[in-house]
This record gives structure tokens, C-alpha cells and sequence, in this order.
């Protein structure tokens, strides 16, 4: 079976191996959140700061790291760069459950951070090598989609697994077992893409331009997304709205939400059209609102899915406009500089809100649906603007 590019075809394997890519970009960390009760009372010596690490190591090594693994792409071969990711995060899966001291969990989870930030540019990257065009715009949509999915399923496991032994909670990293055996798979160089020279971001004759609003842009809205899962339990427990199943179910249909538009986003692009974009943060800011007012269950429900709506449509299409800004050798390295945003976010998150003395779960839901508007205000003046002046130059053009 052949899947057409809109630069040829590729056979399913090969879609295999990029769809499995995306299964693993979010575990990293993710088997230590339901187990972090039990690590306390196996841990009783340990620190709160080195049980937290457990859960945050891993994003601090990935952002270098994906940074490197992005420009290296730019001059190795990248099946051997993903390979070579692939099997250090599969060998931290393995060795997590035989792991019985503290320390050498904080070992193995940093090397689960760098195979982790040596894979995670190459789950958007080959889509952009591979395919153009439309169907550029479906897959990432897709993988987007995949990847959070995996998320919420991978959560559920995790705790399931927990709950028989806090040590089986680590087998979910396994997943990245499936990966490495479809990256096989992958052409050694993808057919389209042309050798180019490593880029600077002060080169101005390689052509090569950062893409830094779009690397803004997705803190940004990542920053406005993370206030449901970093403050969602706390703010339904001080308001008595409902109690921590509740809330794990409200984060759970937040990540479905998000996963949804990832499935079918051109058609999503072709209902907004050039306004989707402000559609999205403006269902994202009245998602805030509905926190903001203190509402009911109903309403909260309501709440989390615009949320998760508006940022499960913008990330696929930032993910699209960054591989449309650079020529295609350049597309995993620009995809690197983006993506790495959203683990700069989360780990930027609760320092900004804890400097601003948001100490509260009620207020950051205030702030960032100030934010929100504000910008959601903002861009759809500028998008106007815009259309104004490019009627503006047609009319001149049809004077003249």
C-alpha cells in the first residue's frame, strides 16, 4: 500500500514509523505522576526536591538536547540520529523497574531525557520531509492528534500499572520498543530532501531564518494551556466544586480535546479559514472565562474542551507555518526551535506564576484569560489590518 506525499508516494512502514514517533514525545516523566504518593513513603529519607525531580529531570535534559539533535539533522544522517535516540530511551525503559535506589532513578530518568530530546524533533521533522502541501497540514495534524492520545491512554496505563506495583508504572516507556523497531523502516536519507549547509542565527547568506514568532506564539498558548493540568484539582478542591476523581476525569477530557482537531484539521482550516487562528485563542480565552466566573461542573466541563479545542487546532498549524517558513533540509532544525517551546513552558510555568505571588489556584485562571483576550484582541486587528492593506494594493493595482 503506498500513501501519496504530494512529492510521491511512501509505503504504510514508513507512515508506521512516523505515527509511532509521536506515541513517545510525551512519556517522559509521565510514570512518575501517579506514583509520586508511593514514592514518599518508599522514599522516606528523600526530599520533596529530589521526588520532583524524578518527574522534572527529564524536561529540564530534553530542551539542550532537542536543540542539539535539530541541528545535528542538519548534517547526519537522521535515521541514525532517531535510531540512536530510540535506543537509549528504550534502554532507560527496561532498566526503570530493576531500579530500587533514588539516585540512579535520577541517572536513568536523564538518560531517558536525552534519548527523549534526540527523538522529539523527528516527530514533526519527517513529516515535513516526507510530505507537502495539504497533506503536510493533515499528517502533523495526526500526529499531533496520535501524540496526545497517547498521553491520555499512557496516563491511564500508568496508573493501572501503579497500582499492582509502583515499579510497573516504568513500563509504559516501553512503548518506545515499537518505535525502534518501525524506524528500520525510514529511508536512510528521504527522497526529497538536498544536503544544506548548518545554519546560525546570525547567517544571513544561508538563507536560514529563525522562527521566532512563531516560537512565541507557541509558548504562549502552551503557557495559557498548562493552567488546566498545573491547576485544575487544586481550584476545584478550594472551591469545593468536586473532588480529585473529578478533576483527573475534567484534565482527561482537556487532553481529548486537544486531540480531536488533529484528526481532520484541514477541514477545521477550511470552516475558519484565515481566521482560524483567532477562533482558537478566542475559544481558548472564553474557556478561561468560564474559570474565571467560578462556574459549575457543567460549565467547567465546557471550559476545559474550548480550552482544548483552541490549543489542539493551533499546534498542528504552528507546527505547518514553521515547515513552510524554511526549505525542507532546514525543517527539522526550524521544527526543533518550536517545538522546544512547550518544554519551556512547562518548566518556566510555575516559576513566572510562583515570581508573580500566584500563589492561589483561582488567580492564574484570572490571568491568563487577561492574557488571552488581550491577545485574541490583538490578533484579530492585526488580521484585518492585513486583509485592509492587501485590498488596499488590489485596488491601486486595478487603478492603475
Amino acid at each position: 500500500m503506498k500513501i501519496k506525499t504530494g512529492r510521491g508516494t511512501i509505503g504504510i512502514m514508513v507512515l508506521f514509523a512516523i505515527y509511532s514517533i509521536s506515541m513517545v514525545t510525551s512519556l517522559p516523566g509521565l510514570a512518575i505522576s501517579p506514583i509520586l504518593g508511593d514514592l514518599e513513603t518508599v522514599f522516606q529519607k528523600a526530599s520533596n526536591l529530589h521526588l520532583q525531580m524524578l518527574e522534572s529531570l527529564p524536561s529540564f535534559i530534553i530542551v539542550p538536547f532537542i536543540l542539539i539533535a535539530g541541528r545535528l539533522s542538519l548534517r547526519l544522517n537522521k535515521k541514525k540520529l532517531l535510531i540512536a535516540g530510540l535506543i537509549i530511551f528504550f534502554i532507560c525503559s527496561i532498566i526503570y523497574p530493576f531500579v530500587h535506589r533514588l539516585n540512579l532513578l535520577l541517572v536513568v530518568s536523564a538518560f531517558l531525557g536525552i534519548g527523549a530530546g534526540m527523538v522529539i524533533p523527528f516527530s514533526t521533522g519527517l513529516i515535513a520531509d516526507y510530505f507537502t502541501g495539504a497533506r503536510r497540514t493533515r499528517q502533523l495534524g495526526i500526529a499531533s492528534a496520535i501524540n496526545n492520545l497517547t498521553l491520555v491512554l499512557a496516563t491511564l496505563l500508568s496508573g493501572f500499572l501503579a497500582g499492582i506495583n509502583w515499579h510497573y508504572s516504568f513500563l509504559v516507556y516501553c512503548f518506545s520498543g515499537i518505535s525502534l523497531f518501525f524506524a528500520f523502516f525510514l529511508d536512510n536519507t528521504p527522497p526529497y530532501v538536498q544536503s544544506t549547509s548548518l545554519p546560525s542565527a546570525s547567517d544571513s547568506h544561508s538563507g536560514f531564518k529563525w522562527p521566532i514568532k512563531l516560537m512565541l506564539l507557541y509558548y504562549f498558548i502552551t503557557f495559557l494551556a498548562l493552567t488546566v493540568p498545573f491547576n485544575l484539582s487544586l481550584y476545584m478542591q478550594n472551591l469545593h466544586i468536586g473532588n480529585a476523581e473529578k478533576s483527573g476525569t475534567l484534565i482527561s477530557i482537556f487532553f481529548l480535546a486537544v486531540t480531536l482537531p488533529g484528526f481532520d484539521i484541514n477541514r477545521v482550516i477550511s470552516w475558519f479559514k484565515g481566521y482560524t487562528n483567532v477562533i482558537s485563542l478566542a475559544a481558548i480565552s472564553l474557556g478561561l472565562v468560564l474559570f474565571a466566573f467560578k462556574s459549575g461542573i457543567l460549565l467547567l466541563t465546557l471550559g476545559v474542551i474550548l480550552i482544548g479545542l483552541g490549543y489542539g487546532i493551533m499546534q498542528p498549524i504552528i507546527y505547518d507555518k514553521t515547515a513552510n517558513g524554511v526549505p525542507t533540509a532546514d525543517a527539522t532544525y526550524a521544527l526543533s526551535l518550536v517545538m522546544v517551546m512547550n518544554y519551556i513552558s512547562i518548566i518556566t510555568y510555575p516559576f513566572i506564576l510562583s515570581w508573580l505571588s500566584l500563589d492561589s489556584a483561582y488567580f492564574p485562571f484570572i490571568l491568563c484569560m487577561i492574557l488571552g483576550a488581550a491577545f485574541t484582541v490583538f490578533a484579530f486587528f492585526r488580521l484585518n489590518s492585513k486583509t485592509l492593506g492587501m485590498k488596499q494594493i488590489q485596488e491601486n493595482n486595478n487603478v492603475k
